[in-house]
């Protein structure tokens, strides 16, 4: 089996990008950031996700982001609440993290090259998305670019492939794509904003979003009430 390693927030895109990866005969491989975001709770989940869907090795990189700050999720921002779809996609939130996919497949990149797997799964998408521009297909285009030009691995001929399988899919097509692949979202986590007790608040623009995408997809988000 071919190795791949998989950006995992224990999210439900990341989550259904894991299953999408073992699905297609890669030997997954996980990899997890604790960035000093105000949801780190998404890291259990993350732990918990690799561990019940039988990854082959799952890692978790310590950095503190709250030293560059500048964003909701790694400062006192203010994340926003009941914003509609509309108003979450007009500009680039304060929830953006700078350069945060840019600093996390930098060091997926690094590790994959470490166990020798040429393909890294990142679950981007830019239908049912903030409004992130490290979510787009010309970034992701750009960045294996580099990151064939700038490894070991890559100089060599051992071309580095990354992989977006959720890149033009509405969330309500990863909700079912995901279920079809036996994922249980119950053990995801998406809340920007959780509360003390780890409860999603379901007022921020991904739980906004995550249950907007189980309503199309006719169901209802395992984690939200009402």
């Amino acid at each position: 089996m071919k190795r791949a390693l998989i950006l995992l927030s224990g999210g439900l895109d990341s989550t259904t990008t894991l299953a999408i990866a073992k699905a297609e005969g890669f030997e997954p491989y996980t990899i997890t950031f604790r960035y000093g975001q105000r949801h780190s709770i998404e890291i259990k989940a993350a732990e918990k996700v690799s561990s019940i869907m039988e990854v082959k090795g799952h890692i978790t990189v310590d950095m503190d982001l709250r030293q560059i700050g500048a964003s909701a999720l790694t400062s006192n921002i203010e994340v926003p609440k009941k914003r509609t779809p509309g108003e979450i996609t007009r500009d680039i939130p304060v929830t953006y993290v700078p350069a945060r996919n840019i600093i996390f497949l930098s060091f997926a990149l690094a590790y994959a090259e470490t166990i020798g797997a040429s393909d890294i799964f990142i679950g981007v998408n830019v239908l049912d998305y903030s409004g992130y521009p490290d979510c787009r297909p010309e970034f992701i285009e750009a960045y294996e670019k580099m990151a064939n030009l700038g490894t070991k691995a890559g100089v060599e001929g051992k071309r580095f492939n990354i992989h977006t399988p959720l890149i033009r899919m509405t969330k309500a097509e990863i909700i079912k794509k995901g279920l079809e692949l036996g994922v249980d979202y119950s053990i995801t986590h998406s809340c920007y904003d959780p509360t003390p007790e780890g409860l999603p608040c379901g007022e921020c623009d991904s739980c906004i979003l995550r249950k907007k995408g189980f309503a199309e997809a006719g169901m209802k988000d395992p984690l939200i009430s009402g």
